[in-house]
């Protein structure tokens, strides 16, 4: 069964850090880029960061950039979000994503379950 589990989040004061998880199963991780999303409470869902299925070509948004990095680890079947610098708009519910294929840019087939994040002093 294709799976796709979210970990890491929990509850951070401002500046801090969190490093999320998302570790696949039922496929080969190899052969898929992997994408990041997250939803703020009464807002739309925003993409955040992606990384191309070798790991050679990340994006992120621009409210991010400098404080977010993205990391694969193919062997292990998971991908990484380090978030660092963290500010109370980066709250929310954090979902990782499985592309159509190797890069970052086409749509996402399958969705983890979300994991919360919340920074808040």
């Amino acid at each position: 069964q294709l799976q796709l589990v979210e970990s890491g989040g929990g509850l951070v004061q401002p500046g801090g850090s969190l490093r999320l998880s998302c570790v696949a199963s039922g496929f080969t991780l190899d052969y898929y880029a992997i994408g990041w999303f997250r939803q703020a409470p009464g807002k739309e869902r925003e993409g955040v960061s992606c990384v191309s299925s070798s790991g050679g070509s990340t994006i992120f948004v621009d409210s991010v950039k400098g404080r977010f990095t993205i990391a694969r680890d193919n062997a292990k079947n998971t991908v990484y979000l380090q978030m660092n610098s963290l500010k109370p708009e980066d709250t929310g519910v954090y979902y990782c994503a499985r592309g159509y294929d190797s890069r970052c840019l086409g749509g996402y087939d399958y969705w983890g379950q979300g994991t919360q994040v919340t920074v808040s002093s």
